[in-house]
């Protein structure tokens, strides 16, 4: 029987849906059947959330921590989180949680690996690209991760906060994030913001592009369908 999946989600409820949608989706390409393993959400208040990303981390490690007691007081056999960010604080999390809780970064990297990439590009919210965590698991994989300048930086936090986490794609944004990508000697892309595969999709642009919710849900129905 498939180990119960618990979703960290609501950061934000986009990227959340997809997440639900892909565990499914995928399920049913690898099995054909519809003995989908069971999944619950905790869904976390994205204002709130972001506040403390921002400002205060003892709290935000907190919101994280109490998000995954609520999905082991539901019955999940582990956790993802559905986005980027709080990979900050992923060790400090899945030290404080019951089960076991999966790795985006650590994902991506094993993905990136298996391609043959070297030199990565991070796109994603300015915390993320501010942080160190991919940077981290890239190094332990022999993997250089390179981030954009601070003006580029702004300009994709704000296509993700203003536009991605409603539901908004627009194709001037998708040429903005290309024009970044051409702007860097790369072999690839990590979209490191869960929203960001809305609007960049693998056979955009000239490079491999990393889609993390996609990565992330292929680990997780490895780990769920494990003995």
């Amino acid at each position: 029987m498939a180990k119960r999946i618990g979703v960290l989600g609501g950061i934000s409820h986009e990227s959340t849906a997809r997440y639900y949608s892909l565990i499914h989706e995928k399920y049913y390409a690898r099995r054909g059947d519809y003995h989908y393993p069971e999944v619950v959400v905790y869904s976390l208040d994205f204002q709130r959330f972001t506040d403390h990303e921002n400002g205060d981390r003892a709290a935000y490690i907190g919101y994280i921590v109490e998000g995954v007691r609520g999905l082991e007081a539901a019955g999940a056999e582990f956790v993802v989180m559905a986005a980027n960010s709080p990979h900050a604080v992923y060790d400090e999390v899945s030290r404080r949680a019951v089960v076991p809780v999966l790795s985006i970064s650590e994902a991506t990297m094993l993905r990136a690996r298996g391609l043959g990439l070297k030199r990565l590009l991070l796109l994603g919210i300015r915390f993320t690209m501010q942080g160190t965590f991919y940077q981290e698991a890239g190094r332990s994989h022999g993997i250089h991760v390179v981030t954009p300048g601070e003006r580029e930086q702004d300009e994709v936090d704000r296509i993700v906060f203003d536009e991605l986490v409603i539901g908004v794609t627009r194709d001037e944004s998708r040429g903005r994030l290309l024009d970044i990508v051409d702007a860097y000697p790369v072999d690839g892309v990590i979209l490191g913001c869960t929203e960001l595969p809305m609007l960049l999709r693998r056979g955009d642009g000239r490079l491999p592009m990393l889609d993390t919710v996609e990565i992330h849900v292929e680990a997780a129905l490895d780990y769920s369908l494990s003995s």
